[in-house]
C-alpha cells in the first residue's frame, strides 16, 4: 500500500516533539503539506528543520500558538485557514494523587487536552465538509478506558476526547470526511522518557530497568511488554489520515499493545 498525501495539507498540534513530531514527519513522507504546531517559534523552526532533513522533498510550514487557549486557538485558524487533515494531538499528562490534584488543574487538563480539539475541529471541519472531503483524527489514549488511579484528570480528558470524536463524526454521514480517535499505551516520547529517567532514579534503576517496571506494575496487561515507539503511534495515525482510511469513521483505533483487555 502506497499512502500519498500529495496536495493535502495537514496541520498537527503539539508537533514539535514525542507522538506529535513522529506524525508530522510521518504524513511529510506521504507528500502532504505538513503545518507544524507548537507554542514556541524556536522549536517550531527546529522541528521544520528536522522534518526537512530527514524528509528530502518535503514541504513543511509552522504557527507558533497555544492551543490551550481560545485566543491561541483563534490565531492558529486565522493563518492556516483551512486544511484537509486536522491531527489533535497536543496534551499534557501529570502523575499525582487525586486528593492532591486541585480545581486549576483540572480546568488546565480539560482547556489543552479537549478544548484545544474542540475549537480546532469547530474551525476546520465545516471547510471540509463542504470540500467533501478531510479528516479530523484525535490523539487519546487508553487511558480513556481503563482510568489510572495515578492520574485520573488525564483519564478524565481521553474518554472526553473519544466523546467528541464519536459525536463529530456522525456529522459526516453520508460524506468523505472522517472522525476518528487513535488511542496510544505507553509511549516512549520527550516527556515520557524524562518521567522514566525520573523514576529510574528515584528507585536507583537503570532508565531500561524503570520502564519495564513500569510497564509491569502500572500497565500488567500490556502484551507488547514494553513502552512503544512514537513512530509505531504515527504509522496507525498515518493510515487513519489516508485516502485508503475512508472506510473507517467514528472508530476508537487502539495501539496500546493490546493493555485493554478486550476482543472490541
Amino acid at each position: 500500500m502506497k499512502i500519498d498525501l500529495s496536495g493535502k495539507t495537514a496541520l498537527v498540534t503539539g508537533s514539535t516533539a514525542g507522538i506529535g513530531k513522529a506524525i508530522a514527519r510521518g504524513l511529510a513522507a506521504t507528500g502532504a503539506e505538513v503545518v507544524v504546531n507548537g507554542r514556541g517559534q524556536a522549536k517550531v523552526d527546529a522541528t521544520i528543520a528536522e522534518i526537512a532533513r530527514e524528509v528530502p522533498g518535503a514541504t513543511v510550514r509552522g504557527i507558533a500558538a497555544d492551543v490551550s487557549t481560545a485566543a491561541g486557538c483563534k490565531a492558529l485558524l486565522a493563518a492556516v485557514p483551512d486544511v484537509d487533515i486536522l491531527v489533535n494531538n497536543a496534551g499534557i499528562f501529570e502523575p499525582k494523587p487525586f486528593f492532591e490534584i486541585p480545581d486549576e488543574d483540572w480546568s488546565r487538563f480539560f482547556d489543552i487536552n479537549v478544548m484545544s480539539g474542540v475549537r480546532l475541529s469547530r474551525g476546520y471541519m465545516q471547510g471540509m465538509l463542504k470540500r467533501n472531503w478531510g479528516r479530523i483524527v484525535f490523539i487519546s489514549s487508553e487511558s480513556g478506558l481503563n482510568i489510572p488511579t495515578e492520574m485520573i484528570q488525564y483519564g478524565m480528558t481521553k474518554t472526553a476526547q473519544l466523546a467528541i470524536s464519536r459525536g463529530l463524526a456522525e456529522l459526516t454521514r453520508g460524506t468523505a470526511v472522517t472522525v476518528n480517535s487513535v488511542l496510544p499505551g505507553p509511549t516512549m516520547s520527550e516527556g515520557v522518557e524524562t518521567f522514566v529517567k525520573d523514576l529510574a532514579k528515584q528507585n536507583g534503576q537503570s532508565v531500561e530497568e524503570a520502564a519495564s517496571n513500569f510497564v509491569k506494575q502500572h500497565r500488567p496487561s500490556s502484551i507488547l511488554q514494553r513502552f512503544a515507539r512514537t513512530e509505531e503511534i504515527a504509522n496507525m495515525v498515518v493510515y487513519v489520515c489516508s485516502k485508503q482510511a475512508s472506510a473507517t469513521n467514528g472508530a476508537a483505533l487502539r495501539a496500546e499493545g493490546g493493555i485493554v483487555n478486550t476482543i472490541a
